[in-house]
């Protein structure tokens, strides 16, 4: 059984890593910092929003170690961000070579994402050097760390199959997906704690926290950052409620491999 899952899968895996090393090779091609970029932007990034928001609005009063919960929530956010911005052009990118060459069309798509995923392990190391330089104390929830990321990873790169195929005959997907990432962006607790959303209302704070991002960054903080920290586990405590996200990451991952593997075939043809 193992020889035959090989032998099947062999040629994928090789097209699967040609690309990913093509990709690394040709993103910061010529640029003087080269793959220094891959630390700098989320860095950046957080610079901005550190100063913003943590030394005018002092939105981070309340949360220990604030500097390390809003960079996390930085860091996976703009992992989400490449995955699926990348994605909505992966197929239509690799045009040229799909018609010269036979191999399974949902190799682009994995690609891509794990691509960016190597980003991002790059980027939670210089995290785990901010946890250590905040003095934040590590506890056994460090364990779920790797669950999470998982999630995240089948998560965005459902959502890119999705992208991917929709962008082929729609090419409006692109400014479509652009718009509510960018309203996604504020409407996910990365700036702010989602505590400050429940000061006002109740319902907003568990209305957002059902998004599988929210939930996938609040878990993420709740294991590496802080305890203090809502996740759909504490608000939805007594309910079924906390499978919300969890049933839209499975129901969104497989829709979308579905009609992603209906449309494959004639990608080459509408390209």
């Amino acid at each position: 059984m193992m020889d035959q899952l090989k032998q099947r899968y062999r040629y994928s895996f090789i097209i699967l890593k040609q690309l990913v090393v093509t990709d690394f090779k040709l993103r910061y091609k010529g640029s003087v910092l080269g793959y220094l970029w891959t630390l700098l932007r989320p860095l950046a990034l957080f610079a901005v929003l550190y100063v913003v928001f943590v030394n005018f609005l002092r939105f981070g009063d309340a949360i220990p170690h604030y500097p390390v919960y809003l960079l996390l929530g930085v860091v996976l956010w703009s992992y989400f961000v490449e995955v699926t911005v990348n994605g909505v052009t992966s197929i239509v990118g690799k045009g040229d070579l799909m018609r010269k060459l036979a191999f399974p069309r949902y190799v682009v798509v994995v690609a891509g994402s794990v691509s960016a995923l190597i980003n991002l392990v790059i980027n939670l190391l210089v995290v785990m050097l901010f946890i250590v330089f905040n003095g934040v104390d590590l506890t056994w929830n460090i364990v779920w760390l790797p669950l999470i990321i998982l999630e995240l990873f089948i998560f965005a790169l459902g959502m890119s199959f999705l992208l991917s195929a929709l962008y082929v005959r729609f090419r409006d997907i692109n400014y479509v997906w652009e718009v509510l990432i960018q309203a996604g962006f504020y409407l996910t607790p990365i700036l702010y704690p989602l505590s400050l959303v429940e000061q006002f209302s109740e319902f907003a704070s568990k209305f957002l926290l059902i998004n599988p991002m929210a939930q996938i960054i609040q878990d993420a903080r709740y294991a590496l950052v802080t305890v203090q920290t809502d996740t759909v586990h504490t608000v939805f405590a007594g309910s079924l409620y906390w499978l919300i996200p969890f049933t839209i990451v499975a129901v969104v991952t497989v829709a979308s491999a579905i009609y992603f593997r209906h449309k494959s075939p004639l990608f080459a043809e509408e390209i």
